[in-house]
């Protein structure tokens, strides 16, 4: 469990902002729930929204700046992650709720 700080900024600077969350994987999930609340928005009659990873990835790289600051115990310091390193972890994290829950 490693404090994550989420700094996003999805379009002019003053649009920027932040969340944060307990650990790296509850981050990624907020990302993904960012990206979920984005497309209820564009499409407000659809009763139900499914997407896949490339649409994810396609509207993370569309941000202007997306990145985390992961706390590190050991120095006691945060350090900062970029859009890569975010769908790497998104990536892993859909993998494996995939896994846990077949159809």
């Amino acid at each position: 469990m490693s404090h994550t700080i989420l700094l996003i900024q999805p379009g002019k600077p003053e649009t920027r902002t932040y969340s944060d969350y307990e650990s790296v994987n509850q981050c990624m999930e907020g990302v993904c729930h960012i990206f979920e609340e984005h497309l209820k928005c564009r499409n407000p009659n659809t009763p139900s929204i499914t997407y896949d990873i490339s649409q994810l990835f396609d509207f993370i790289d569309q941000l202007a700046d997306l990145s985390c600051l992961v706390y590190q115990r050991i120095t006691n310091t945060y350090a900062p992650y970029n859009k890569d390193w975010i769908k790497e972890k998104i990536y892993i994290l859909l993998r494996r709720q995939a896994r846990n829950h077949p159809l």
